[in-house]
């Protein structure tokens, strides 16, 4: 294999697996690490991946951008619904309590209560507030603060205020990304503190994210991977990222 073969399929692995280690590039292709990383550093200088310690992640993988609700709704759709629809054996029993962040898969699920269920449910998402308002078994209270257009999300000051006093026995907690090294994150400060406190209030800390996102790190970490009981993916999911995530304590459940 040529080097500009080589390095245009180790670009169309790191864009489908998300990071990926100089040691995993190394034994897949039969070369050195030095070879891989002189590849790694060629792809860096094209744009097409971003190095990291020990390997390399995708071009978007770390960038700040963050799109917008009305775009997030209709990506994955089908691995969403299915993840929400899993998540649902591990809400609480009648008359427990929830805090549900903000997010398109999140929202799923609150789309799939019914009045039958009695539940205090907590969350900062205007839209997903909006959705279980008309629920009679549902006591809900919505955090206030500032509200970021970008995720439809309470945050700052007055919305931590309020979840420091807090204990619900199931956090159901979106991310943008989800890496080994670098845990939970997400490109927003505001946004990550909020998420990082919710995660403290819970007794049982659910994380809800289709496999796209995994392997993959934002800029700021709000949470480590010792804070995560479960993580509910798609079947997509890579089985080395599985493994790793497994190997680290996490119930990784497939949707």
């Amino acid at each position: 294999m040529y080097a500009e073969e080589r390095q245009q399929a180790i670009a169309e692995v790191i864009s489908n697996r998300g990071r990926v280690s100089v040691a995993d590039l190394s034994t897949t292709y039969g070369v050195t690490t030095e070879t891989v990383r002189r590849d790694l550093a060629v792809l860096d200088r094209l744009g097409v991946v971003r190095r990291v310690h020990g390997g390399a992640v995708p071009a978007s993988a770390l960038t700040a951008a963050e799109p917008g609700v009305g775009e997030r709704e209709y990506t994955r759709a089908e691995q969403k619904d299915a993840i929400a629809a899993a998540a649902l054996a591990y809400l609480p029993l009648n008359g427990g309590s929830a805090v549900f962040d903000a997010g398109t898969t999140t929202g799923r699920l609150a789309a799939l209560l019914g009045n039958e269920r009695e539940l205090t449910l907590i969350t900062n998402s205007i839209p997903i507030a909006a959705r279980v308002a008309p629920l009679t078994g549902v006591s809900l209270r919505v955090l206030g603060g500032r509200v970021r257009g970008t995720t439809q999300a309470a945050v700052g000051e007055e919305t931590l205020s309020a979840l420091e006093w807090l204990r619900v026995d199931v956090a159901f907690i979106g991310t943008n990304a989800l890496s080994v090294g670098h845990g939970l994150s997400t490109p927003d400060s505001d946004e990550a503190a909020v998420k990082r406190a919710m995660v403290r209030t819970a007794n049982h800390v659910v994380v809800l994210s289709d496999s796209s996102k995994i392997g993959r790190e934002h800029l700021v970490s709000f949470g480590r991977l010792d804070n995560i009981d479960v993580l509910i993916t798609d079947d997509e999911i890579d089985e080395i990222d599985r493994k790793s995530l497994t190997d680290n304590g996490i119930e990784v459940v497939i949707a």
